[in-house]
């Protein structure tokens, strides 16, 4: 026999024909850029279709049929809210992420045309989705244009590794993490291959790490962090002595002011360094530290007396 629940489920998914029928019996149908509870608000952007235009529009919301089976977290916008023959409000729909619809069955669709339908809203004044999905794109331009700054300043034999470390997350976060702990596995395995002495390979380390102390994007990358993973599995001892080995480079000591303010290495270690490296440190960081740099040095980072 089958299950009730699971017919009752069936017949509740999104489809594209359930979208047509709802807008098939629809007089009105009002967009407003907001999420539902906000769509009251006077001073929103909102439009009214109606006419011939509601067909054009079902057309714009056609959707993958069966959903995605999840919900979006966020309340979504616009807000597109039909009306029936009487003025009712028959259906209440948000668009989210200019990508998914949601409130024609048990959980969200993916748009078959999301580009497609924020060009229609914006033809017609709503102007929002387009200017989100222009940031949108910036964003993740400027990411890549990032990932491969980073990429390229890999030591030496290690491009393959770091271009699999750095894979943008996909949409199976499970699958990703899991992919993400292979590919720093790979990582941590060339670069004792590739650097067998350990004041050589912390050294290249810290040059790498330093990478991300000069990104105007600020805040660190899970590929930054998984550079800081391989200084963790160092002995501290020897990442002091790398230090002094030879004089450091200007990267290897922003690489250095990374390593010494983590919560593993502050927890682990003391926050006061010793001579020649303490000195050595600061004084890089007062000639040409970032503002991060500094405020951390002001904090008592790399044993300077607090200064705030």
């Amino acid at each position: 026999m089958i299950d009730r629940e699971t017919v009752r489920m069936t017949e509740d998914v999104p489809t594209t024909a359930r979208v047509q029928g709802v807008l098939n019996r629809a007089t009105r149908v009002v967009i407003v850029e907001a999420s539902p509870d906000k769509v009251d608000s006077t001073d929103l952007t909102r439009l009214v279709v109606t006419g011939d235009d509601i067909a054009d529009l079902a057309r714009h919301l056609a959707i993958v049929d069966g959903g995605t089976g999840d919900r979006c977290r966020c309340n979504g916008w616009p807000t597109i809210m039909v009306h029936g023959p009487d003025g009712e409000l028959t259906a209440c729909w948000t668009l989210h992420h200019q990508t998914g619809l949601r409130g024609i069955g048990n959980c969200d669709a993916d748009l078959r045309d999301g580009p497609a339908l924020t060009e229609w809203l914006a033809q017609r004044g709503l102007t929002r989705s387009q200017d989100v999905q222009a940031m949108l794109a910036e964003e993740e331009a400027e990411a890549e244009q990032r990932r491969m700054r980073w990429i390229q300043a890999a030591p030496p034999g290690l491009a393959d590794e770091a271009a699999d470390v750095s894979e943008p997350p996909g949409h199976d976060d499970e699958a990703w993490s899991r992919q993400l702990d292979d590919a720093q596995d790979r990582l941590a395995a060339r670069i004792r291959q590739h650097y067998p002495d350990a004041i050589e390979r912390i050294r290249a380390l810290l040059a790498w790490a330093g990478i991300c102390s000069r990104e105007s994007t600020g805040g660190s990358k899970w590929y930054d962090m998984a550079v800081m993973r391989q200084l963790h599995d160092e002995s501290p001892d020897l990442v002091l002595a790398a230090l002094a080995a030879h004089p450091p480079s200007p990267a290897q000591l922003d690489g250095a002011s990374e390593l010494f303010c983590t919560v593993e290495w502050t927890k682990a270690h003391d926050r006061h360094l010793p001579e020649p490296q303490r000195s050595m440190l600061i004084g890089h960081i007062q000639a040409d530290g970032t503002d991060a740099m500094r405020r951390r040095l002001s904090w008592g980072y790399y044993g300077a007396e607090r200064t705030a």
